[in-house]
């Protein structure tokens, strides 16, 4: 696992806010629902919707195009959707937010 800073202490998102980073290269959201803060990739797979501006309920983060949900502890979509979201590790540290990233084994040859 390979650690990125994402946002300083004093960015991030108020409780009940989604926030859009570039990570690493990625488009991500940083999602602050009722205080445990959640990395996600930006867009629904569904319609391609921008979750920045959707929002979180029972746990879960809702497309604002569709109002496809997506659990925001394991990534799955709502029964009969069929798909799901990327979810990365967060980590808080004394100077930020980290997320994690996977690292295949192609990174690991060129690093």
């Amino acid at each position: 696992m390979k650690w990125f800073k994402a946002l300083n202490k004093i960015q991030i998102p108020n409780s009940d806010s989604i926030k859009t980073v570039e990570v690493n290269g990625k488009q991500l959201c940083i999602i602050n629902n009722d205080n445990k803060i959640t990395a996600t990739q930006s867009y629904c797979p569904h319609a391609g919707g921008h979750f920045s501006g959707g929002w979180c309920k029972n746990g879960n983060l809702i497309c604002p195009i569709h109002r496809w949900e997506y659990s925001l502890t394991t990534g799955r979509g709502a029964e009969g959707q069929g798909d799901y979201i990327n979810i990365y590790p967060t980590e808080l540290r004394e100077d930020g937010l980290y997320v994690g990233f996977e690292e295949s084994w192609w990174n690991k040859l060129w690093s």
